[in-house]
């Protein structure tokens, strides 16, 4: 039986990672850990979907903990919070590389 802090942890760490589970949720992550920053509107263009929907997926990455936000003036720009997010995209980069080589062997 695991202890209450345990499982809190443990919940915290599942809401990250299902906050990370979306193709343009990455895409932005990896735009803003290139860029630094990016307003809004580079985002809408990047992920080539409208203003309502990056916006939600901008809003569940900021109640993960993973970006933050800074209005100035009309424009909203966002930045990377949680870097290790851009390392452990990295990570799964590598493992799928290395399995796509593996099954590339078991073929010849």
């Amino acid at each position: 039986m695991i202890d209450r802090k345990k499982k809190m942890m443990i919940d915290a760490k599942a809401k990250i990672l299902k906050a990370l589970a979306h193709p343009t949720r990455i895409m932005i992550i990896e735009k803003l850990s290139e860029d630094g920053e990016c307003c809004v509107c580079e985002l809408v263009e990047l992920a080539n979907a409208d203003f309502s929907t990056v916006s939600k997926h901008l809003t569940v990455l900021k109640q993960a903990g993973i970006v933050s936000d800074d209005k100035r003036g009309q424009q909203v720009f966002y930045t990377l919070q949680m870097p290790c997010a851009v390392r452990f995209m990295d990570c799964l980069e590598s493992v799928i590389k290395s399995g796509v080589k593996s099954q590339m062997e078991m073929l010849k």
